[in-house]
């Protein structure tokens, strides 16, 4: 996996009340990072003082620029910045039209420094918003005004953009709504975008970097897959532990509507056509769709049977009955790490330990669009 070069360097300590953090982390200067974790971690909490909103003690280097140094006294006011911020809830101004909200955050540009600007149609097409615009903020559905919020924020020409579990407060068609959109940004923004959010569907539809929190602390920084194979942490141990791997579209078989994707170690068939060749999809692969034979299955519904080899095994929390097999596809077990959820029996049955070479079946792939 490629590793984008750090662009933020947060460095943060302090206590509000009886609420104490701690933290320090990096992120990439291109992608989504997610801030993930439990409601009362203190997620929203750094943000705010990466906005510039609450101070605590500590150290703030966004790109090329010191916003926050406590050896040197340096602390930039929030208006200094140059932060796009979209919170839980849109926050429109009533009183203006959906093109009077864009257009505040176009006369509030300036001259940022951001890398990039994209103009008032390109901000509109992107989030397709260009029906609303003539509507009131509270003509519009959850969906839309959060879209709404997020066109303000980017026709700021923001150097970072920070969102604060902007989909928290959508019921869950109107998230599947929305998701397309943010994935699109992804795509479209060449600055970090910081992202908060207690939902792992959320973090695995759209995140590249995990910094993942608990009680004011990080537990642990680095990119999604790795994190969610790692049978030190929780991810791994809940019960909808799953991988998110990123492919690239290899052939499309029109006569049985099957899509084959590339992997590192493995290339992956799944129904439907996807894209075009050479396009890039997110795969997310659970660990109760995975299944391990010791030797290739010829009569079998199970499309994907391939070569791996058994990295770790760890039980899931409070689960006697079942075990996390980490598995590192390819016959060498050089490629990608999926996790495989099978019985204690099982796993005794076939001896399966780690550096045990098999065969994992993937029984069900989630795809989303990447584009990366």
């Amino acid at each position: 996996m490629r590793h984008e070069p750090a662009a933020i360097e947060a460095t943060l300590a302090g206590t509000l009340g009886a609420f104490s953090l701690d933290v320090a982390f990096a992120a990439p200067a291109r992608g989504i990072t997610a801030l993930f974790g439990p409601s009362g971690c203190g997620k929203t909490t750094v943000l705010r003082c990466m906005a510039g909103l609450t101070r605590l003690a500590g150290r703030l280097k966004v790109a090329d620029e010191i916003w926050q140094d406590d050896a040197t006294a340096t602390f930039r006011k929030p208006h200094q910045r140059h932060v796009g911020y979209v919170f839980q809830e849109a926050s429109l101004f009533p009183h203006l039209s959906v093109r009077g909200n864009l257009l505040y955050g176009a006369l509030r540009a300036g001259d940022t420094g951001g890398p990039e600007r994209l103009t008032f149609d390109d901000t509109v097409d992107l989030l397709g918003i260009g029906p609303l615009l003539d509507r009131a903020p509270d003509a519009l559905s959850g969906g839309e005004r959060q879209r709404v919020a997020v066109g303000r924020a980017l026709l700021s020409r923001p150097r970072l953009l920070l969102m604060d579990e902007p989909l928290v407060a959508l019921d869950r068609l109107t998230k599947e709504e929305i998701l397309p959109y943010l994935e699109a940004l992804h795509e479209s923004l060449s600055i970090p975008i910081v992202y908060v959010s207690h939902d792992i569907g959320e973090v695995e539809r759209l995140a590249d970097t995990l910094v993942l929190m608990e009680n004011g602390r990080v537990r642990a920084v680095g990119p999604l897959a790795e994190l969610e194979a790692d049978p030190a942490l929780p991810l791994l141990r809940a019960p909808e532990a799953a991988v998110t791997l990123e492919g690239r579209v290899s052939t499309i078989d029109d006569r049985y509507a099957l899509t084959s994707l590339a992997v590192p170690g493995a290339t992956l068939l799944v129904p439907g056509r996807r894209g075009r060749v050479g396009s890039k999809w997110r795969l997310r692969i659970g660990a109760s769709d995975v299944s391990l034979v010791r030797r290739p299955v010829e009569e079998t519904t199970a499309l994907n049977c391939i070569p791996a080899r058994i990295v770790s095994v760890a039980p899931p929390d409070g689960d006697d009955a079942q075990v996390n097999l980490v598995v590192a596809l390819g016959e060498d077990g050089s490629g990608a790490r999926i996790v495989a959820r099978v019985t204690r029996k099982s796993r005794e049955t076939l001896a399966l330990e780690p550096g045990v070479q098999l065969y994992a079946q993937i029984k069900s792939v989630a795809l989303f669009a990447s584009g990366r």
